[in-house]
């Protein structure tokens, strides 16, 4: 196991500057998750990390030892692409094996390391198929199998389940989690999913633009997003954002924003007057009476089984909210909402940032 560093980390495609001085730590045996849209950097960086980008600037350490200039084959990482990458003319022990041969391992230690891990991911029987006799989530235990024999100081995971159907993905999703748990080895897995990130994660590294918008356990982004960007990113279904004016008026803060005054719990931050971003998350809404709350009328009604999701119009403002259960509210029918004052959260308007 290893702490892995990231100093001041540029990248530069040409002209193209795509990642802009990033720095974090990650602990020795923690699983840290880089999460965030399509081109924000994330998979620049695990690359970086991996030896198969340059780094344009900047530092990074295993172990407090730089390995900028260190051949991938050298930084004693483990790397688990989308694509698999199998040898198709390899079995999976074939496979498995193939990075201990390479260094020339003898065959008792190649053996049994490679039992260890089949014993690890079910792939005992499996041990003598081709790939191509083998289903995705089979084949991406292979992919891990091979990570693990090598035994580095750093997994490195690439979107490893975009590949595979919903159902799987939850699945593969525990099994890897439960690999971590039991291995104890420094994790670095990039995705885009968030739910993915909440699920598995120690803690979340957001990255929006090439940049680290902010870092924390999921519990924390989801909770106490610091900016517009992770309050919106982090959750599903989304938080809820709307525009408004902050009123302030002997110590109680509100909202008006569609012709209602929305509750604001506690606020130390803030200036009367000032435009803001109200955000709620669709769980922290009640339905209530009519004539109760804040009238909405309503627009759509999915049942899930155990929960239902609806949404609603309240002016010009669209909103989401879960129900734990099942209701016979219809489309077109107005209700009253109840909102959690305690648990709005309230950004600047001109720099998103959060409002505390």
């Amino acid at each position: 196991m290893a702490s892995v560093s990231f100093s001041n980390i540029e990248k530069n495609f040409g002209k193209v500057k795509v990642i802009h001085g990033i720095s974090f730590d990650i602990a020795d045996g923690e699983f840290v998750v880089l999460v965030g849209p399509s081109g924000c950097g994330k998979s620049t960086l695990l690359r970086m990390l991996a030896g198969l980008e340059e780094i344009s600037g900047g530092d990074i350490a295993i172990d407090d030892k730089v390995i900028n200039d260190l051949d991938s084959k050298d930084r004693d990482i483990a790397m688990v692409f989308q694509s698999y990458a199998l040898y198709p003319h390899m079995t999976v022990r074939e496979n498995m094996a193939f990075s201990l041969r390479l260094r020339k391992a003898e065959k008792s230690l190649t053996d049994e390391r490679v039992g260890k891990a089949a014993a690890i991911l079910n792939l005992d029987k499996l041990l003598d198929r081709y790939p191509r006799e083998l289903s995705g989530g089979q084949r991406q235990r292979v992919a891990m199998g091979r990570a693990i024999v090598r035994d580095p100081k750093v997994f490195l995971f690439d979107e490893p389940l975009s590949n595979l159907d919903a159902k799987l993905r939850v699945a593969m999703r525990a099994e890897i989690k439960a690999l971590h748990q039991r291995l104890k080895t420094t994790t670095v897995y990039v995705t885009h999913d968030q739910i993915e990130a909440m699920t598995m994660a120690d803690r979340i590294v957001v990255m929006h633009d090439g940049i680290v918008e902010q870092i924390g356990t999921p519990l924390e982004l989801f909770d106490r997003p610091g900016n517009l960007f992770v309050a919106q990113f982090i959750g599903s279904p989304a938080m809820n954002v709307f525009e408004g004016t902050l009123r302030i008026e002997n110590g109680r803060h509100r909202v008006e924003a569609d012709g209602q005054q929305w509750p604001v719990g506690s606020v130390a931050g803030g200036t009367d007057g000032q435009a803001v971003h109200y955000g709620i998350r669709p769980g922290d809404i009640t339905m209530v009476d009519p004539g109760q709350g804040i009238p909405a009328t309503v627009v759509v009604v999915e049942p899930t089984g155990a929960e239902t999701e609806l949404i609603l119009q309240v002016g010009e403002t669209a909103l989401t909210l879960v129900l734990h259960g099942r209701t016979d509210v219809k489309p077109d029918q107005v209700v009253g909402l109840a909102i959690a004052a305690d648990k709005v959260h309230l950004f600047d308007k001109a720099g998103g940032q959060r409002i505390d």
